[in-house]
This record gives structure tokens, sequence and C-alpha cells, in this order.
């Protein structure tokens, strides 16, 4: 007997609630907030709007299906199951940010606060939840994702883009190059590689292409090709700059061998889920063999 769909409903702290667990009341949150020049009034109406979107969105939901909820920092100790419709309310980047854990779940994204969020991935208003849960499925947009796959089968999936580099300021040394082709590999010294999808050239990838006045053509969301960019490559008798940008086909990855003590590799700006990665390690980046399957 087959399970009933569960409904997961993925939130994050407000910044109301994030100043109350600091400050501990009201009255020295606003007195914070008033010492720099801000009302607590407009944070706390933000949070009134994020609360009653969640409620809405929870009546919305079939009294037949099950439900669940998670908050952003708790993700990656969340067990997602196949049955799953995974319900985001919130900002578009809390979407990339559940992007990483799902195995081809529906994901219906909402918008709980119209007019400062894109919507790029948050497409929806609170009020159509119930037309959408009920045809969930049915109309989806495949987004392509990126993948870092180290040599100790660590992996790490993302749906805008993956950083490759040093934990903190310092410079990354590695050797870089893509395979299937001829065998060359450049030695570099730099602040990191970007790896990025369709979806990420709305954000940390677009803002490197355009500073690089690049000629190639930004990719669209669902299209099975990737950019990559290197950040201020060092010149030195050592290292060179000649391998600082391309796209990645499908099938085409991009292969970084560790020359540093320590290096990570995170997605979508979540540093605290990263790949760890020393002396002698490699890594291969390209397109994900798994896409975000996000409700039109």
């Amino acid at each position: 007997m087959s399970l009933a769909p569960r409904a997961v409903l993925v939130h994050r702290t407000t910044e109301y609630e994030e100043l109350l667990a600091h400050h501990g009341t009201h009255g020295q949150a606003a007195f914070f907030l008033s010492s720099r020049g801000r009302d607590i009034e407009e944070v706390a109406e933000r949070h009134r709007r994020a609360r009653r979107a969640l409620a809405e969105v929870t009546a919305a939901i079939p009294l037949t299906w099950r439900q669940a909820r998670v908050e952003r920092a708790d993700l990656d100790r969340f067990l997602f199951g196949p049955e799953d419709v995974v319900v985001v309310v919130g900002q578009d980047g809390l979407v990339a940010n559940v992007a990483k854990y799902l195995a081809g779940q529906p994901v219906l994204g909402i918008d709980a606060d119209p007019g400062r969020n894109p919507g790029v991935l948050v497409r929806h208003r609170p009020r159509d939840a119930a037309k959408l849960l009920a045809t969930v499925g049915t109309s989806v947009d495949e987004l392509t994702m990126v993948e870092a796959v180290a040599d100790d089968t660590q992996r790490l999936v993302a749906l805008n883009e993956i950083y490759l580099g040093a934990a903190g300021h310092q410079t990354a040394r590695y050797r870089l190059g893509l395979e299937d082709d001829g065998g060359v590999v450049e030695a570099q010294a730099s602040s990191g590689v970007l790896v990025g999808t369709g979806t990420g050239a709305t954000g940390w990838i677009r803002s490197v292409w355009q500073e690089r006045g690049a000629s190639v053509e930004l990719p669209r969301p669902t299209e099975h090709r990737l950019l990559w960019f290197v950040r201020e490559a060092w010149p030195s008798p050592a290292t060179g700059t000649s391998l600082v940008a391309g796209e990645l086909a499908a099938t085409a990855r991009l292969q970084v061998t560790v020359e540093s003590e320590r290096l990570v590799a995170f997605g979508d700006g979540m540093d605290t889920d990263a790949l760890e990665l020393t002396w002698g390690q490699s890594v291969r980046v390209g397109v994900a063999g798994t896409s975000l399957r996000l409700v039109g």
C-alpha cells in the first residue's frame, strides 16, 4: 500500500525572530534597532507577512496528505522521502538551499513577501497553493544543477553555483584542466574557481560574467551547459593565467587537483555544508545527473 504524499514546508527564521532570540524582548530589540536608525515595526510586519503566508499554505494542504516542516538551518539533517512534495515558503534563495538535498521531488516555490523577492524560483502566491498542490507534478521545469565529485567519493550538488577555493581569504593553489582536452593542465594561484548554471546566471555567475565582459552567452536555467571562471588568477613563474574561463557542455568536466593543505567546495553560499579537500586530492565539476523539478 503506497503512502499518501507528504507536504514538506521549508521556511527560515525571520529577522524578527532572530532579534528576539538575541535580545530577549520586543522592547530591547526595538531599542537596538532604533540606535541604528531602524524601526522595528517594519521588521515585525515582514515577520507577520511570512507567518501569514506559512499559515495560508498549511491550510491549503489536502487533508489526506501528511505534513512536515523544516527550517533552513536543519536541512542537512532532514530526511526527504521519494513521495514528498516540497513547498518552499520564503525567498528565491531558500529554493536553492533545499535543492541540493532532493532527488527528483517536485518543488513549489511560494513568495512570502511579494515585491521584495525577484520571484525567479518562488513563482507563486500563497492563495494559489491549493490549486497548485492539486495538480503538482503535471507542469514542472527541469532546472539544471551543477555537481562536484571528489576522488574519495564526496559529492556536492547545487542549483546556482559551486565555489572551490580556500575557506578564508587565503590564496587557493591547485592544478586545473579540462578532461579530454589533450592533457592540458595549468598550475594556478587564485581566489578560487566558480562554476555556475543558468539559474545561477541571475546571481554570482552573472556578476563575474559582466565584470569579464565575456562574449559567451549565459546559459538558460534548463540548458545542460555551465560557465566557469577563475577568480583573480595570479601570474608567477610557477602559476599561470591562461585557463581562466570557459563553458562546460553536458558531458564535459573541469578537473581540479589540490595543491594546498586545505580547500573547500560549497554550493549556493552554504559554506557550513562543504566538501573538505586536502593536498593531492582531485575533484571533477560538471552538469549534475539530477535536476530540480520546479513547479511552473
